[in-house]
């Protein structure tokens, strides 16, 4: 009877036992709320197509369209110039830059021009009476000789048998030997080609110059010209004559240039084609750095968005009844950060900030803000 009693107890106990685990574990069982849909709000435009100009971004320093480096192509000793032979000084067009002494060679040009005097005079008596009707045109010629001015082109040669007879005497080689000593000559002084200033200075007066020597640069600083460079599948939206919008490294200063010429030849290494830009105005200096905006053609029944919209590349999310939806577009023209896209209706409703996690068929709500919201009221 103990035993059996003691089994009962056992078995009172145990299912107590589970009785009340059963219970614990119900009563920690927590119900899951209900998923909420979060619905994103997002920024939208609305399309309007309109012309969009291409521009195409570039780079370069300035140089001066016109500008000369000088060489002494004589030697001499540098005697005189119009003004201080230094850095930043201007010259007007004609005025002297830089002459060496020409003294001795001179003397050699006035003795070569005197033996072709003595050569024509000693002829004279000859054609009076051998070729009469050629004598007075030379004589003229001899009357009108003048060594300190430049040696006059000879007679036109009317007749085979002058000719020989000038040939003969040696008058021709003289002649073409002092017209060559006298444009030796002209080479002792350098003038001013056009109105500019001296950028670069290597001689001073008095200095010896040697034949070949460089003797610095002269610039015309009222044009400049920038050189860039595109790629080249642009190239062919590029036309000489278009306006270019210029600014400086600060984008303080905003000028306007003209492309003057295309480099027809592509550079084998940047596959680029190089662009020259003519700009003139009084504030810009050689070797300044300008950023260019190149005007490459207008693109009709277009928008301009962020080019980090596209999905793909091809690809934009517009907004159907509060619902995202992919559609394809059509990519005129891509930048860095802008992009030109054709496809899309007018009033068409289309993000204007990326949506992180966007797909196909995502709910959404559209930002309006407290004068939009008013403005709809």
């Amino acid at each position: 009877m103990r035993k059996f009693i003691s089994i009962f107890i056992g078995l009172i106990i145990l299912i107590g036992a589970s009785a009340l685990a059963y219970y614990l574990i119900d009563s920690n069982k927590k119900e899951k709320p209900p998923v909420k849909k979060v619905v994103k709000t997002v920024f939208v435009d609305t399309v309007q197509n309109k012309t969009i100009p291409i521009q195409l971004p570039a780079n370069g320093t300035l140089v001066a369209k016109n500008r000369i480096e000088l060489f002494s192509e004589v030697q001499g000793v540098f005697q005189y110039s119009a003004k201080e032979f230094r850095p930043g000084q201007t010259y007007n067009r004609g005025q002297v830059l830089l002459k060496l002494n020409a003294q001795e060679y001179t003397a050699s040009v006035q003795s070569a021009k005197s033996e072709l005097y003595n050569q024509i005079a000693a002829i004279m008596p000859d054609l009076r009476l051998d070729y009469p009707e050629v004598f007075p045109k030379w004589e003229k010629y001899l009357n009108n000789y003048d060594l300190n001015k430049t040696t006059p082109k000879l007679p036109e040669i009317s007749n085979s048998k002058e000719r020989y007879f000038i040939t003969g005497r040696g008058i021709l080689s003289t002649y073409y030997n002092v017209k060559n000593l006298e444009e030796r000559l002209v080479k002792y002084t350098i003038v001013a080609p056009f109105d500019g200033v001296l950028t670069e200075a290597v001689v001073t007066k008095g200095a010896l110059v040697r034949q070949g020597q460089k003797l610095g640069e002269f610039i015309d600083p009222s044009v400049y010209e920038l050189e860039v460079s595109i790629a080249k599948e642009y190239s062919d939206l590029l036309k000489e004559g278009e306006k270019v919008s210029l600014t400086d490294l600060e984008g303080k200063k905003d000028y306007t240039g003209t492309v003057s010429r295309i480099n027809a030849s592509i550079d084998q290494n940047t596959q680029s084609i190089r662009v020259y830009i003519e700009v003139k105005n009084d504030a810009l200096k050689e070797g300044m750095y300008l950023e260019a905006q190149l005007e490459a053609k207008k693109v009709e029944n277009a928008i301009l968005i962020d080019r980090k919209l596209l999905v793909d590349q091809t690809q934009l999310y517009i907004v159907r009844e509060n619902v995202l939806d992919l559609v394809e577009v059509n990519p005129v023209y891509t930048s860095e950060k802008k992009a030109v896209i054709k496809g899309l209706k007018d009033g068409t409703k289309y993000i204007k900030k990326p949506v992180p996690g966007a797909y196909a068929g995502m709910p959404i709500k559209i930002f309006q803000d407290k004068k939009q919201a008013k403005t709809n009221d």
